[in-house]
């Protein structure tokens, strides 16, 4: 009887330090497969829509006259009023698109 005993918690032992190495390793596995928050596609469209925002205020520099006292019709461009806003707009709805969007795996 004391044998049978001897021998079922031997069994069990090796059950349980068997499991836990299982567990052991699967967490570490788990630790090593990290993944990014954003994937390669994500990134492209991060730096679309920056350049996008860029060149809306960059079209937006200038205008100003040399002397102040002179008034410049300058500032009211076609580039200064409808075309650096609409670039602007364009690249912050990529640039959410672009946060929001799943990457592939």
């Amino acid at each position: 009887m004391a044998q049978n005993v001897k021998k079922i918690i031997t069994t069990n032992i090796k059950q349980t330090s068997a499991n836990q190495a299982k567990t052991i390793n699967t967490k570490t596995a788990d630790k090593h497969h990290l993944e990014f928050a954003f994937g390669k596609e994500n990134y492209r469209l991060l730096l679309i829509g920056l350049g996008f925002l860029l060149a809306g205020y960059i079209l937006m520099i200038g205008g100003g006259s040399e002397d102040p006292n002179v008034y410049s019709d300058k500032i009211f461009d076609f580039q200064r009023l409808t075309l650096a806003p609409i670039l602007l707009i364009i690249g912050f709805v990529i640039e959410i698109f672009a946060i929001m969007i799943k990457p592939k795996d």
